[in-house]
């Protein structure tokens, strides 16, 4: 399992698998306090996540979230030249995190073992973003900080833009899907009988 765990569930540009990994790795993690951390934040913020976007939109995006914040991870490394494999839902959770707090600016936040020490989310996305970016300049290794810039980037995009060019304009396709499916099933081939 080793071998397949290390092609499909690690994403790096220099693997023969390019593809799968930008999902899979979304959902494999080094560690169990690495899963744990990430679990973590994303359930701090799923419930202010599913009420802006409903379930089936935050799904999608969480998923679209996992790819684009490992390619932006693909693009560093070929730009850096430094091929490392990366895994775990932190990109993808960046993306929450990040609309949450572009849409919701003014809401308190803490740090679970400081919880005294209260910030807006606004200010809290400024400095992650800024840590980062400083990460990604300086070629600090403790994180994927180019799949966190990624996920951030595309969190803020996707609720100031990205949901009325993308979500809402999915509605003439949904219909047009809904009548195919309905004329198919009148043709005889789906219909019961009574």
């Amino acid at each position: 399992m080793r071998r397949v765990m290390f092609t499909y569930f690690t994403s790096d540009p220099s693997s023969k698998a390019l593809c799968s990994p930008m999902l899979l790795s979304t959902f494999s993690h080094f560690s169990l306090f690495h899963m744990a951390a990430n679990m973590y934040v994303l359930w701090s913020f799923s419930s202010s996540i599913v009420s802006l976007l409903g379930c089936e939109q935050f799904i999608a995006v969480y998923l679209s979230a996992g790819v684009i914040s490992t390619f932006v991870s693909y693009v560093a490394k070929m730009a850096t030249g430094k091929f490392e494999p990366s895994l775990g839902a932190s990109g993808a959770i960046m993306t929450v995190l990040a609309a949450v707090c572009t849409k919701m600016p003014e809401a308190k936040l803490a740090i679970i073992f400081l919880p005294m020490f209260t910030f807006t989310a606004g200010n809290a996305l400024k400095a992650i973003i800024a840590f980062d970016t400083a990460g990604l300049a300086l070629g600090w290794r403790l994180f994927d900080h180019a799949a966190h810039l990624g996920g951030a980037l595309f969190g803020m995009w996707y609720v100031t833009y990205g949901h009325e060019l993308i979500w809402k304009n999915r509605e003439p396709l949904v219909k047009a899907w809904h009548e195919m499916r309905t004329k198919n099933t009148g043709k005889g081939g789906g219909g019961r009988s009574n």
